[in-house]
């Protein structure tokens, strides 16, 4: 079943290479069967869009720095006043870093798995020593949400409100649990970049990391990655009355994340898994704070006509 949606072919001409057209139109936003924060399901609405394709490469990103020399919140030392007690040497640049244990850990414990690695940013996303080779088409991370602001203001865009991620998410396809359908796994085939195998310390496949945009069947909006690769950040605030999402990822790993502005992720990424964080659906979302960047979250942008 499909949502209701106007004419695709009345849509204005794109303001931005790379992008789709998605018809607004009427949903069922949310859903009742999963985490509390994604409750109630409701109705929504949102007008027509343009949408990147698939989440802003390394390679669009370093364009953008390179024409404007911006310099990202991970390259950037933390204020001494914005951290008072704080000991100097832990006020280096830096971001978190998904960094797999050696062997099973507790699930409630995040800090097992995240490290804060002094030199780890978007050209280097696993560490100072690491680079971008064989990177230039994956998702660029470790942005935070001035950098994504930055970005898109830079192309003439904006970032997407909850609402819109998640029409586009949809595909189209109305109530269905995932981008593509009510399995996980159709007929045994992998639909997106997430955990496969026993998380944290045991991947079954090579890629447990980020994967080339595109390497997934697209949505039926012909969206690439809006389900695991990466999270993206949307517009849309945290809301104070929603409920504490579920522990989870790097947010959960910040004692202060609930002092801090938040905004709300979608998506879910490659370290999504069944056992762990089921956020790999449309209807899933995340928070996490505006002044903090990880190893597994990225954005797309959006033109509104």
């Amino acid at each position: 079943m499909r949502e209701t949606r106007s004419d695709p072919a009345i849509a204005p001409g794109a303001r931005r290479p790379g992008m789709t057209w998605i018809a607004g139109g009427a949903f069922r936003m949310g859903s009742d069967h999963h985490y509390a924060e994604e409750a109630p399901a409701r109705d929504a609405a949102v007008d027509g869009f343009w949408i990147d394709t698939h989440p802003v490469t390394n390679r669009q990103f370093a364009r953008f720095v390179r024409e404007t020399g911006w310099t990202t919140f991970a390259e950037t030392p933390p204020d001494p006043a914005d951290y008072p007690g704080a000991p100097p040497e832990t006020l280096v640049a830096g971001s978190l870093v998904f960094t797999p244990p050696a062997g099973p850990v507790a699930l409630d414990n995040p800090g097992a798995w995240w490290r804060y690695l002094a030199g780890a940013d978007w050209r280097h996303p696993l560490g100072p020593q690491s680079s971008l080779s064989g990177l230039w088409e994956h998702p660029v991370v470790h942005v935070a949400w001035a950098d994504v602001e930055a970005y898109a203001a830079w192309a003439g865009a904006d970032l997407p409100t909850e609402s819109e991620w998640e029409f586009a998410a949809r595909g189209g396809l109305a109530d269905a649990e995932f981008a593509w359908g009510d399995e996980l796994s159709p007929r045994g085939r992998l639909m997106a970049n997430t955990w496969q195998g026993v998380f944290p310390h045991q991947s079954t496949t090579p890629r447990f990391r980020t994967s080339k945009v595109g390497s997934f069947p697209a949505n039926g909006y012909g969206l690439s990655d809006m389900i695991g690769n990466v999270w993206e950040w949307t517009r849309d605030g945290w809301s104070t009355h929603a409920p504490a999402a579920s522990p989870c990822c790097a947010e959960a790993f910040d004692p202060d994340a609930p002092t801090i502005p938040r905004k709300v992720l979608k998506g879910g990424s490659h370290l999504c898994a069944p056992s762990y964080c089921r956020r790999y659906r449309p209807a899933a979302r995340h928070a996490q704070s505006i002044d903090s960047s990880t190893s597994h979250v990225g954005f797309r942008c959006i033109v509104r006509p």
